[in-house]
């Protein structure tokens, strides 16, 4: 598990993040998340075959596409696609594997740690640098709904 001094690190090193499997809806967790990291001056890199740009950027279908260097992998994918993402991200030389909550897959994260690479599984980025850093402007997931209705 990546301690606080590492997470610290990681996001104020690092600046370029490619999503994998970012949304271009904005209702999901994946599109709210680049949206607030891009916000706060992070290059996103949108990585989903179905788009070709989110949120003013080009999309690319897969990791070995992108054209330029990587700083995060940030997945937003099931855990049996972890281990060939984890594969690409040491062959596109990122410097770090993040898995979003609820995605682990301990195979993949130590081949990334044994390639050198950080690894932080089980969390998101939006969230941990917003406790690190004090994120404002961005306090949680906005749905749209406004409602003062009561569930009956």
């Amino acid at each position: 598990m990546a301690t606080i001094a590492t997470l610290h690190r990681i996001l104020r090193q690092y600046k370029t993040i490619a999503m994998v499997g970012l949304s271009n809806s904005p209702h999901r967790p994946s599109y709210f998340a680049a949206k607030y990291m891009q916000h706060h001056g992070y290059r996103i890199i949108p990585v989903n075959p179905r788009y070709e740009e989110v949120l003013g950027e080009t999309c690319y279908p897969g990791i070995p596409e992108i054209p330029h260097p990587v700083d995060i992998v940030d997945c937003f994918r099931k855990p049996q696609e972890i281990p060939l993402l984890a594969e690409q991200a040491i062959a596109a030389k990122a410097k770090c594997l993040w898995l979003q909550l609820g995605i682990e897959h301990p195979a993949a994260q130590k081949l990334a740690q044994d390639a050198g690479l950080d690894v932080v599984f089980n969390r998101c980025v939006k969230i941990e640098h917003g406790r690190l850093f004090g994120g404002l402007g961005f306090a949680g997931v906005n749905t749209g709904i406004i409602s003062s209705r009561r569930k009956i």
